[in-house]
């Protein structure tokens, strides 16, 4: 009995391998599953294809897609927020004081986007600052964010 592979063997075998990544924590299946099922529409398309070429085709595709994924896919899908760096995420960041002269030298200032979840601080300011100056976070200290005087010149 002569076995021969048809188109559907090949999208058997690309679900197969697809499928196998619920199981596989390597991620690497999914890209030989896609190359599979490539290599059967490629098949079905070109039926006089050989089953040496077939395979050849599929390492080429399955190499291609595992270098595309690593390459150009994957790194635009890095999180390159500051989320779980909160200190990071805090430091840097501009608002204007909203009200100087409460207690323990305390001043109160506005930032224009949520600065770990509060649109207001309390903050304690390095040098004097006037209701309406905009100030830079330098530091974190306890529950106080340290302001100083922003200038735009400065690099952050």
């Amino acid at each position: 009995m002569n076995f021969i592979i048809e188109p559907w063997h090949w999208f058997v075998l690309g679900i197969l391998l697809i499928l196998s990544e619920l199981i596989l924590p390597a991620f690497a299946a999914i890209w030989f599953g896609i190359a599979a099922i490539m290599v059967c529409i490629l098949y079905w398309l070109f039926p006089w294809m050989s089953l040496t070429v077939q395979i050849v085709v599929w390492i080429i595709f399955s190499i291609s897609c595992t270098v595309l994924w690593f390459k150009l896919i994957k790194p635009l899908s890095i999180d390159r927020t500051k989320a779980g760096l909160p200190r990071e995420a805090t430091i840097g960041q501009v608002g204007m004081v909203i009200q100087v002269g409460m207690s323990h030298g305390q001043i109160k200032v506005r930032f224009p986007m949520p600065v770990l979840g509060a649109d207001e601080w309390n903050c304690r300011a390095l040098e004097p600052v006037q209701v309406g100056d905009r100030v830079r976070v330098t530091d974190i200290s306890g529950n106080d964010l340290v302001v100083k005087l922003h200038n735009p010149s400065e690099l952050t």
